[in-house]
């Protein structure tokens, strides 16, 4: 089976909420194992276990928008395009706004890593599972002061040199917003996910979600420039083949 979508939103400026479902595990008599392919379901007669086939929801986000009107300038680049600023405003996450109960069982002792190099963070937007680790190693030869006044995760790592690093667990989930103390332009994004059902899209704006199991969920899109509710689409998921999805941001 495949299904195509194609969401088109009217959307500007930067939004900052996941919605609540996120936070916590729906009911469902769904089960993943370990490793997310099979399922339990329950009827009058008892638990009788089954193999459960597994997909793919992909597609592309195709983002038309310009500059977030909160980015702060850099005035080492005033007047100069900077193809990379481009690139990292397109930069989007699909995710289901829901999943089965057993996609929140993730393996603790996660590590991401968010560097600052160039007076940059790299990556612009990191997507992680709640109770992962993010490494800020500094690659520049000037300090850094990295922190975030966010309600998910409030933090400040103060003043450290090149070749030094600090850490960060992220126990919530939600969207944590980074800065740099001393670099007025340096900014970026973390989003914490209660469950494993998200992808980061690619340069070209694809993206990939596997071992969906089947059932009807909620897709849903950010991006640094939408504002207000973000984009979303039901689909269903049957016992074999993909789904489609591809969403317009303008």
């Amino acid at each position: 089976m495949r299904v195509k979508i194609a969401v088109a939103a009217v959307l500007s400026a930067a939004s900052l909420q996941l919605p609540a479902a996120n936070l916590r595990p729906p009911a469902s008599s769904v089960r993943l194992t370990a490793a997310g392919s099979s399922r339990t379901a329950t009827g009058s007669g008892g638990a009788v276990a089954r193999r459960a086939e597994v997909g793919a929801i992909r597609g592309r986000v195709d983002v038309r928008v310009g500059p977030s009107a909160d980015v702060r300038p850099d005035p080492a680049s005033l007047g100069m395009g900077n193809p990379r600023d481009a690139q990292d405003r397109r930069r989007s996450v699909v995710y289901l706004e829901t999943a089965p109960r057993g996609a929140f069982d993730v393996p603790s002792d996660r590590h991401a890593r968010m560097d600052q190099r160039n007076e940059r963070f790299i990556p612009h937007v990191l997507a992680i599972t709640a109770g992962t680790w993010v490494d800020f190693p500094n690659g520049d030869r000037t300090y850094h002061n990295v922190f975030s006044l966010s309600k998910t995760k409030e933090f400040n790592l103060g003043r450290y040199a090149a070749g030094h690093s600090e850490s960060v667990k992220f126990d919530q989930a939600g969207i944590v917003r980074v800065f740099c103390e001393i670099h007025s332009h340096m900014n970026a994004f973390i989003l914490v996910f209660a469950h494993r059902f998200f992808a980061m899209t690619d340069d070209e704006g694809r993206y990939r979600i596997d071992g969906v199991p089947p059932g009807t969920y909620n897709l849903l899109v950010w991006n640094e420039a939408i504002r207000g509710d973000p984009p979303r689409r039901t689909i269903t998921m049957g016992e074999t083949g993909d789904v489609d999805a591809d969403f317009t941001i303008r």
